[in-house]
């Protein structure tokens, strides 16, 4: 472990969490690709706080998500629930066995079609990192070896969408042959069509330990589903599931120097929001002291007509928040849509931005562009701020629920600097609200951390001609720091407000799904490519508030539980809830609402 990192174990619970992770370690793991791009700005990010240094049985290094996901059966179609990456060399020696065998085979789920393409791109060839990038850590595609290539030199290879560098074979028996001049290859982009389940499009080694599979329940069909809390509750009460997640957790932590605490992905529609708070009650039993950041994840809009989901849904998603809450230092809820409660709302739109709310494809990885922007505060190289820390300072006075909200991208016209951009937003707060909790104009902030990442130094500062009177305070500062500080005092007076500014971006390359259209704004940065041309990144501002917003939607969501008939969801009931769990899970619901119903913020 690299000396200083304060590392962070990651919880995946539930598929949909799985689509949000599969999107975020795509993301991460093409940060570590353009780890020596002479464009990027030096390090920034501590990958060592995500990511755990192994070596395989055969004397590898390798580097891995530091993650314990858990999902159904019928969930990872072609992955393997011990990944691809270690080979058990007990299933590689002969059976010693001399008697009668009888083989149980399985068919195996067919590969998806971008998986393939995948595969058979890095077997056409040799693969080469450069020296000094985190990506050697990885093991080397099948078939290639590893080369010293001059990386300026375009006509020995070309550096591929995730992050490496591709040369053609050289003939056996033939010595060194001139090297063609490589062409951009044709991103690999997987289709909507053929995404069903996360493990789809992910493109990340994961460790054995990693996967954590719930064979009890079924990820397909009506039969045998893991639909409420109680039945998620229950799962982590029974000794093989909780014995087999202690061995993980004990595994990652007891390997760590600083483990600064845990972020948790986990779905509050299902029963996985039971999983979730069972998880939460473990860590904080076990790992007092450390910080448990948990984001409540919901997929994109629902339908009148689905009367049990819909109820399932509100009963799920209310326990789920009151339990992770008691056992969290902070819980947000991120979700597209208009709302938590039973009256359906339409998904939040973005100005620059097109996707279909239909799609867990789409709807994950917007939601992971945001995580991954306002968790930058404890994944900094430089004075990182702690998770235990920032969640002390967004949760006074017992708001232990945030909301976030986003801009993707951050819009910044040719010739623009920042302060013109962040003045066109006028007094409207100006990100999308990413939590389910209605739009934001109107409410108040008690408490923020607000990070923009991937705006060019040149552009921070306005470039006003000498003697030019400045427009406003904002062009009058001198540095990009001064500018952001300023505006948020500007738009919420008073407010105790964190605020980093990066200059790295957020990687959106494939297989990122295509959401930004050829007539997106100026603020993409498109590396230099042409017009029309993929996206690999962008600039986003992105934030997390302790907000008057929740008051109203906590209220919502327990007004909604009172006109519940439990009779009707007997079901649900059966499934290990008591009718006073119903009635502690209101008051409490109340109680919390009323943190946010006014007072004063930390700072008058």
């Amino acid at each position: 472990m690299a000396g200083g990192a304060r590392e962070v174990l990651t919880l995946q619970l539930g598929h949909f969490a799985g689509f949000v992770g599969a999107h975020w370690w795509n993301q991460q793991d093409a940060a570590l690709g353009r780890a020596t791009d002479s464009k990027e700005p030096p390090g920034e990010l501590c990958p060592d706080v995500l990511y755990r240094t192994g070596r395989t049985l055969h004397g590898q290094e390798t580097y891995t998500p530091r993650l314990i996901l858990m999902d159904l059966k019928g969930s990872l179609s072609s992955l393997k629930e011990e990944g691809g990456l270690y080979r058990d060399k007990q299933l590689d020696a002969a059976i010693a066995w001399q008697g009668k065998l009888t083989t149980h085979k399985e068919e195996l789920y067919p590969k998806n079609p971008y998986l393939q393409d995948f595969l058979s791109a890095e077997k056409g060839g040799y693969a080469v990192w450069p020296a000094n990038s985190r990506r050697t850590k990885q093991p080397l595609p099948l078939n290639c070896l590893e080369l010293n290539v001059d990386f300026s030199d375009p006509s020995q290879g070309v550096l591929s969408s995730d992050g490496v560098w591709r040369v053609k074979s050289i003939p056996n028996g033939k010595g060194s042959s001139p090297l063609p001049t490589a062409t951009t290859p044709k991103p690999l982009i997987p289709t909507e069509a053929s995404i069903r389940v996360w493990s789809d499009f992910l493109r990340v080694h994961l460790h054995p330990r990693s996967i954590c599979m719930i064979q009890k329940y079924n990820h397909d069909g009506e039969a045998g589903r893991l639909e409420a809390f109680g039945q998620g509750e229950s799962v982590l009460k029974e000794p093989k599931y909780q014995e087999e997640l202690e061995d993980r957790l004990h595994f990652y932590v007891e390997e760590c120097d600083y483990l600064q605490g845990f972020q948790i992905l986990c779905d509050l529609h299902d029963g996985f929001s039971g999983v979730g708070a069972k998880a939460a009650e473990l860590l904080q039993d076990e790992y007092s002291g450390r910080g448990i950041i948990t984001w409540g994840l919901l997929p994109g809009p629902y339908h009148r007509g689905e009367a049990q989901r819909n109820i399932y849904r509100l009963l799920n998603t209310a326990f789920g928040l009151v339990h992770l809450t008691a056992h969290s230092s902070l819980v947000c809820p991120l979700s597209l849509g208009g709302s938590l409660g039973l009256r359906p709302e339409p998904p939040v739109s973005f100005p620059y931005l097109h996707y279909d709310a239909t799609l867990p494809f789409h709807c994950s990885a917007i939601l992971a562009t945001a995580l991954d922007t306002v968790t930058v505060p404890y994944r900094l190289c430089s004075s990182p701020v702690s998770m235990v820390h920032l969640a002390d300072m967004l949760s006074f006075c017992g708001k232990k629920v945030v909301t976030a909200g986003a801009i993707i991208p951050f819009p910044l016209a040719p010739g623009q600097s920042l302060p013109d951009s962040l003045m066109q937003f006028g007094g409207a707060t100006p990100w999308t609200p990413l939590s389910a909790c209605g739009e934001p104009s109107g409410t108040r902030c008690f408490a923020q951390s607000v990070v923009l990442r991937g705006i060019d130094r040149a552009c921070h500062t306005s470039q006003l001609t000498p003697g030019t009177p400045p427009p406003s305070a904002l062009h009058a500062c001198t540095t990009g720091e001064e500018i952001l500080a300023q505006y948020l005092q500007q738009q919420q007076p008073g407010v105790m407000s964190s605020s980093h500014l990066l200059l790295t971006p957020c990687r959106v390359a494939p297989p990122y799904p295509h959401l930004f259209s050829s007539c997106s704004p100026p603020g993409m940065v498109l590396d230099g490519s042409p017009k029309g041309a993929a996206v690999e990144s962008i600039p986003v501002f992105g934030a997390l508030c302790s907000s008057s917003s929740l008051h109203q939607t906590l209220e919502a969501l327990a007004r909604d539980l009172t006109k519940l008939d439990l009779r009707r969801w007997a079901s649900f009931m059966d499934a290990g809830v008591e009718h006073d769990d119903v009635a502690e899970l209101l008051q409490e619901l109340q109680s919390l609402a009323q943190c946010y119903q006014g007072g004063d913020s930390l700072v008058d």
